[in-house]
């Protein structure tokens, strides 16, 4: 088995072994993982935060020792907290790393870093928004993480592990997990709404937040009207998504 980790600010994952793949999710800055096939040109991987598995350029991660490996999986994690920071590499140059990087590994890509971080426990649901209004504005792009781009459940994903929380990456894998509730009266800011296209397939999730608003991604990060419809876009002055269920994650 190989292992690697992304020594680069942000790492496309592609569906196959293409650049012209359609992306799927990112590597942020310091993520590891276990390689599960290699070619001459990209590897098939497995991120170890989350189980996802997709294909990475070989010339965008590099190797690490099992033993490096299986240290990072027991060290608490450490994140950057800031929006936008910088590493240092070992050419002295400057590199730019998103909201949500792992920093752990950083001394041994020889690189420094010396902007803030954090090491996120599970609080309860009291930060989870205003981490989730940190990324307000940012635009849509499907697959993505970081306050550059990011898709919905990219959103959730991002929020949670910020404040100590593993959720899965896509939509429909994190509405299985949590407690279901009811009626939207029974949820709390922080809880995860999940909505579904004619099908019923869940393709939609975004953060409940006080007072019957949500926090969401549609066009960017922004904040609409939620009812036992769905979410209800001022703007438009129409419903946009179909609410399928509301989960208590934490």
């Amino acid at each position: 088995m190989q292992y690697g980790i992304c020594h680069l600010s942000i790492v496309p994952l592609r569906v196959s072994a293409s650049h012209q793949a359609e992306m799927t999710s990112q590597l942020l800055y310091g993520e590891h993982f276990k390689v599960l096939e290699e070619r001459a040109q990209w590897s098939r991987i497995r991120n170890a935060y989350d189980g996802f598995e997709a294909w990475i350029d070989n010339k965008q991660y590099r190797k690490i020792q099992e033993a490096e490996y299986f240290s990072l999986e027991e060290e608490d994690i450490r994140l950057s907290s800031d929006l936008i920071e910088y590493i240092v590499d070992s050419k002295c140059l400057l590199m730019p790393v998103a909201l949500g990087s792992v920093l752990n590994f950083t001394k041994n890509l020889g690189h420094q870093y010396e902007g803030r971080s954090l090491n996120p426990e599970i609080s309860g649901k009291s930060k989870l928004i205003d981490i989730a209004l940190m990324y307000l504005n940012t635009p849509h792009l499907y697959g993505g993480k970081s306050p550059f781009g990011i898709d919905c459940s990219g959103l959730t994903q991002m929020v949670y592990k910020l404040n100590g929380c593993m959720i899965k990456r896509n939509a429909a894998d994190q509405a299985r997990d949590g407690e279901a509730l009811s009626f939207i009266e029974e949820s709390e800011p922080g809880d995860l709404a999940f909505f579904d296209d004619q099908d019923g397939t869940i393709n939609h999730v975004g953060l409940i937040m006080q007072e019957n608003y949500i926090i969401h991604v549609d066009g960017c990060v922004r904040v609409d009207r939620i009812d036992h419809s769905g979410i209800f876009n001022t703007e438009l002055r129409r419903h946009t998504h179909k609410l399928r269920v509301i989960k208590k994650m934490i």
